[in-house]
């Protein structure tokens, strides 16, 4: 455990150096630092992980007092249990597989130094977040995620359309961490402490179940993870996130980012069960969500966006466990989502790569024996996705619609509306398999993914299929689930929707034995698939309510009374200097002139003041 310290120090000192060459560095060098550094974290966590595992022991690791105001010392401090080796274990995991999938999808891009530096500054941040043993230092990682997000969303900055949505995923994410910060700044003066264990042991001692403190503080917190974790309502800025690289794409959607906001309440559990309706929001907001995005993610044809909806409905399953209480369950799924879920990003890229950059997935199509290894990441990634049996999503996602199901009170509606959920997942996961790899080629792929594409794909494959079989060391993490008698009726339906699902998503897109064609192209279905394509039209909403009119006051706002007065002022020295320029003449006489004049007037001066 000495060398913990490393863990994040690997990719922060790559990104670090790899700022410092300013691109000058030979991209052998630049693939091999940002990969190889994340490599070795990887393996620091390996070599952690089979410690913790051999003793059990939870360790608090400090290096440094970070600050001393009063009695306020919050530290550079490390805490180390079974939920930061399973975060850890999949940030860096995941991510050194992106990364050298990066290697190949990147190599040609003359930025390749700027494009590691970012990605490694990326996990370094979110490696600080989830190993912080308090609020403060988790908040350090937590806005770095959201400026390297920027960074990464926007990196082909030479598009206005992808600043554009650097822009708006910096922005929409800043209304959440705001809220976060007031939600510090409430338990700081109310307990005292910002260290986490501290802090949840305090808060049991002095606020009893359903107070409004402990509602307020919880409420506060979610808005930053909602914001960070892109759930209603602040989801809008994930899809216009594709602009990015697909590999960028891959590791905010799988393994980073939006997991911070499951793992913020998972993390802070003990606050959120004293403030039960603050959880019941949760619940509600994650199946909201994923219905809501599951529905969008029918109607699109770009083939990262439909992805990116995807992730957004598999977040909202998270919340919805969290919601229920089922902490286990909802991180669970945060594993084998980032496998399967990297699984399909870095698929959809090789697609991209291979066929001239294209994203339609209307123009693809007979992909299946022109790119088998991608056709297979492909197909087996979204069984997982759909949660077929056997697959890794079926053990996460059955946890959680069986853990709602037996939460009173409203546990049948959430877990009717999450096999809803699931059977959308199912149409929109294989017509996208059906429609990029069956039927009539398209488009024609102009290479082959190569070893350093495929290599993770085949992995993450493996983990698609039996990650659902590995036991996280999540024992004493969070309060142990109380038993409750199966019902055999419940897990057949469990197991059945998604089987339901793929049987009408083969007859509707591939075997075309249904066709829905009269109903799509009569005047409410193409009303209906506008909608869902523009993503319910939230965004207009937002546009009509927030962005249009702060940008006509911001407008009216340049002219106001008082940049008048600085502007007279400006206008006047300048005034003033063209009036001293225009002496300026290069005339020999006129300058004895003047010297001559400006010292008799001195000598008048003096003389008159000698009186």
């Amino acid at each position: 455990m000495t060398g913990t310290w490393l863990i994040p120090f690997l990719p922060l000192a790559s990104a670090v150096l790899l700022l410092l060459s300013a691109g000058r560095m030979p991209r052998q060098f630049a693939a091999l630092l940002g990969a190889g550094s994340v490599g070795l974290a990887a393996l620091c966590v390996g070599l952690l992980a089979r410690d913790f595992l051999a003793d059990g022991e939870v360790r608090e690791i400090t290096l440094w007092t970070w600050m001393a105001v009063g009695e306020f010392t919050p530290r550079i401090a490390f805490y180390i249990d079974g939920l930061t080796v399973v975060m850890m274990s999949v940030i860096t995991g995941v991510g050194f597989l992106i990364h050298l999938y990066s290697i190949e999808f990147m190599w040609e891009d003359e930025s390749i130094c700027r494009y590691f530096a970012y990605m490694n500054l990326f996990v370094g941040a979110m490696l600080l977040l989830v190993m912080a043993d308090n609020l403060l230092l988790l908040y350090l990682g937590w806005e770095g995620v959201g400026v390297c997000s920027y960074l990464l969303v926007g990196f082909w900055y030479r598009e206005p359309a992808n600043g554009r949505a650097a822009r708006k995923a910096f922005v929409v994410t800043r209304v959440g961490d705001t809220a976060m910060a007031l939600g510090l700044f409430l338990l700081f003066t109310q307990l005292g402490t910002l260290d986490i264990q501290p802090l949840l042991a305090a808060a049991d001692l002095q606020w009893q179940v359903g107070d409004s403190l402990p509602v307020l503080a919880t409420a506060l917190l979610l808005g930053g993870a909602v914001g960070k974790s892109a759930q209603l309502p602040l989801h809008t800025w994930l899809p216009d996130a594709m602009a990015g690289p697909t590999p960028v794409s891959a590791l905010i959607h799988a393994a980073t980012m939006v997991t911070a906001g499951v793992y913020l309440i998972a993390r802070t559990y003990g606050l959120f069960l004293l403030a039960p309706p603050t959880l019941e929001v949760v619940a509600w907001i994650g199946l909201f969500t994923l219905l809501l995005a599951a529905f969008a993610a029918l109607a699109q044809h770009d083939i990262k966006r439909i992805l990116a909806y995807s992730t957004i409905s598999q977040i909202g399953y998270m919340f919805l466990a969290l919601g229920v209480s089922s902490f286990s369950s909802a991180i669970f799924h945060l594993v084998t989502h980032a496998f399967f879920k990297a699984l399909l990003f870095l698929a959809a890229g090789a697609v991209i790569h291979c066929l001239h950059h294209e994203h339609n997935i209307f123009r693809m199509g007979g992909l299946r024996t022109r790119l088998p290894v991608v056709f297979w990441s492909f197909l087996i990634g979204s069984a997982a996705l759909a949660a077929l049996p056997f697959t890794s999503g079926f053990f996460s996602k059955d946890a959680i619609l069986v853990s709602a199901w037996e939460t009173p009170g409203i546990g049948p509606w959430l877990w009717a509306g999450g096999l809803l959920g699931a059977l959308l997942t199912d149409l929109y996961s294989f017509r996208l398999v059906f429609v990029v790899f069956f039927g009539e080629a398209h488009t024609e792929p102009d290479r082959q993914p190569g070893w350093k594409m495929a290599f993770p794909l085949v992995l993450l494959c493996a983990l698609s299929l039996l990650g659902g079989l590995i036991v996280l060391p999540l024992a004493g993490v969070f309060p142990a689930a109380g038993e409750h008698p199966e019902s055999h009726t419940i897990e057949y339906l469990t197991v059945g929707i998604p089987l339901l699902g793929l049987a009408l998503a083969y007859l509707l897109f591939l075997g075309r034995q249904l066709s829905i064609d009269s109903l799509a192209e009569s005047s409410a279905g193409r009303g209906l698939r506008a909608f869902w394509l523009n993503g319910w039209r939230i965004d207009e909403l937002y546009d009509a309510l927030w962005v249009r009119p702060y940008t006509s006051l911001a407008q009216w706002w340049r002219n106001e009374p008082v940049d008048l007065l600085y502007n007279a002022i400006v206008s006047l020295s300048q005034r003033a200097h063209h009036r001293l320029a225009a002496l300026q003449t290069g005339e020999l006489r006129w300058y004895a002139t003047t010297m001559v004049f400006g010292l008799v007037l001195l000598i008048a001066i003096m003389l008159r003041n000698a009186r």
